[in-house]
Order: structure tokens, then C-alpha cells, then sequence
């Protein structure tokens, strides 16, 4: 019996700082009191947890903010990309009037579902205008009434005649360009290239204003406005103070005497043009061989180049050699059906 007792007393101590449940002598179940180390391990659990909570709140609050702020910087670049990708948009559309979207597509290096949207936003602003297949530019440029009227004249033999002009040209010239509709073609073909422009057009101008890799001059004087280029007195005397390698000019009218033009004081800017540069170059289709205007310019020996269409006849393609000029002929693709 004292044995037992002894092992009772032991199982009383091991288990008096556990407050665990224990059986009294009698068999009945008793709650021992817990002792001070379990009241303290009791608040230190629950003190942790706590903090516990609490850490995981202010994590909460932190990540958060981060996702918050991650999401601003995200939408902040890509609201970056879109500005600038569609002031690309507008560039390509502006200078080539109109454009295909598969060529868009192309260009900017995105998916077709891209460009339709941004199409869709500069349709809302008034800049473009979405077709059968693509897009016309309609933003802001001055309409010029006689420049839109002469444009759409014999217009696949122009683009055609710009094609071989700009081969003529390399990168590194200072190039002067006149305000005809023929030029404006080669104009537009010389966008992106690195080049000096000079220039009395404000259409071509425009068509530079913007790129960053061609130094652009814009010659003062008179505004003519049906055309939009600058002559007259001021413009001829900034052209006597400077020197071009290539002067690229159109013409109202070609004939065994020379070149003509129809105004009076643009024939004056035009003949300063010729004696400012190194070397000429006329772009005119067939249309304007046979034909006379108001004001001789100059004489076909003035001229180191002449590039027209494949419509010009034998005989005119025999007389621009014979004057001493180069004749390049463009072949004009036939319309489609």
C-alpha cells in the first residue's frame, strides 16, 4: 500500500505544472489548479498570436500597396507604348495619305487587333478616317485648293516617276525640293532618310517637320495660297546665300525650249533654285512634254537629269538625250481592274 501511495504522489508532481486531469484514491476525476508557468505559456500564446494577426495584416496592407503601385507603373508604360505607337500611327498616315492596314501591321510590328483599336481611337479624335481596306489621313493640314485639285492627276505614273527620283538620291545630300505634286511624291519617299531638306513647300515641309533624322529648311517669303509654297523676293535671296548638291523640281510644261511654269513669281524662286544647285533633277510624266505655260524657267541643257513615265514617246525620250540630260523612265504599273 505504501508503494502505491509513492506512485501516486510521484504521478501528482510530474503532472501538477501540466494541469493536467488526474483520479483521486477514491476513483473520483479532479481538476488540479494550474500552476503559474501555465498561466504565463497561456499568455505568451496568446501574445503571439497577436502578433501573429497582426504581422499578417500590415503584410497584407503592404502587398497591397505594392500590387497598387506595380499596377499604376504598368498601366503607366503602357499608356506610354499606346501614345507613342500611335503617334507612329499618325506619321505613317500622314505622310503617305493613305495606308493598308496590313501594311500597319507591318510597320509598327503589332497584331491587327492593335492597330484596329488604335484606328478606332484616331477615327473618335478626327485624325484618320477608316476605309475598304485601310486608312485616309484627315487631321490637320492646311487644304491647299489648287496642290489637292493637281494631286490625283495621272497619280500611278507620279508615285511611279518619285520611285526612280529618290533612287537618284543618297543619304548624306542636301536636297532642295519645289512645291509641285510630282515632287511632293518624291518628298514622301525621302521621309526617314538622313538628309539636309530645303524647301519653299509647306506640304512638303509638313511631311518633315517631325522626323528627327532629316534637317529641315523652310524658305520665307510669300505664301501662295493655292499651293502653299513660298516665293518672291525674301525666298530668292535666302536661296543666293546657300548651296544644295540636288535641286529636284517639277513642271507645268516641257518643250523644245525648256521647262515652264505657270506663275510668274514661282518661275523667278524656281530659276534661283536651278543656279543653287549642283545638279538637277526634273520629275514631269508624259502629260507635260508638247506643252507651253506662262513663263519659261530654263532650258533643257540646265537640266543633268529628267525622269518621267513610260508613256512619253520615242520622239521626246530621243530629244531629252540629244539636250544632254539623263532620261530615266519609270514603268507604271497597270490599274487593276
Amino acid at each position: 500500500i505504501q508503494q502505491k501511495l509513492h506512485e501516486i504522489a510521484l504521478r501528482r508532481s510530474r503532472k501538477r505544472d501540466l494541469g493536467c486531469h488526474e483520479t483521486s484514491p477514491q476513483g473520483f476525476l479532479c481538476l488540479r489548479k494550474p500552476s503559474i508557468f501555465m498561466h504565463l505559456a497561456r499568455i505568451q500564446s496568446v501574445f503571439s498570436f497577436i502578433v501573429l494577426v497582426s504581422c499578417a495584416d500590415y503584410t497584407e496592407t503592404r502587398l497591397n500597396s505594392l500590387t497598387a503601385r506595380s499596377y499604376c507603373c504598368l498601366q503607366g508604360i503602357k499608356n506610354v507604348q499606346n501614345h507613342e505607337r500611335r503617334s507612329r500611327l499618325i506619321d505613317l498616315i500622314r505622310i503617305q495619305g493613305f495606308a493598308a492596314l496590313e501594311e500597319l501591321v507591318r510597320e509598327l510590328g503589332v497584331s491587327e487587333s492593335t492597330v484596329r483599336r488604335d484606328l478606332d481611337a484616331l477615327e473618335e479624335q478626327g485624325v484618320a478616317k477608316r476605309t475598304h481596306g485601310g486608312v485616309l489621313y484627315s487631321g490637320g493640314m492646311p487644304r491647299l485648293a489648287e496642290f489637292d485639285d493637281r494631286q490625283p492627276a495621272n497619280w500611278a505614273a507620279k508615285r511611279a516617276i518619285a520611285a526612280q527620283a529618290a533612287e537618284l538620291i543618297d543619304d548624306g545630300e542636301t536636297v532642295l525640293l519645289d512645291g509641285g505634286t510630282t515632287t511632293y511624291e518624291v518628298a514622301r519617299l525621302l521621309v526617314g532618310r538622313s538628309l539636309q531638306v530645303v524647301t519653299n513647300s509647306l506640304p512638303v515641309a509638313n511631311l518633315f517637320a517631325s522626323e528627327s533624322r532629316t534637317d529641315l529648311v523652310l524658305l520665307g517669303g510669300y505664301v501662295s495660297p493655292r499651293t502653299g509654297v513660298c516665293l518672291g523676293p525674301y525666298a530668292n535671296d535666302l536661296l543666293s546665300r546657300l548651296h544644295v548638291t540636288t535641286t529636284v523640281l517639277s513642271a507645268a510644261g516641257i518643250s523644245q525650249e525648256g521647262l515652264f511654269n505657270a506663275h510668274l513669281l514661282l518661275a523667278e524662286t524656281e530659276q534661283a533654285m536651278l543656279r543653287a544647285a549642283g545638279r538637277c533633277i526634273v520629275v514631269a510624266d508624259s502629260s507635260k512634254f508638247g506643252r507651253k505655260s506662262l513663263t519659261l524657267v530654263a532650258g533643257l541643257d540646265a537640266v543633268n537629269a529628267v525622269v518621267s513615265d513610260d508613256g512619253l514617246s520615242s520622239e521626246w525620250r530621243d530629244f531629252v538625250t540629244q539636250s544632254g540630260a539623263k532620261l530615266v523612265i519609270a514603268e507604271v504599273p497597270p490599274e487593276a481592274p
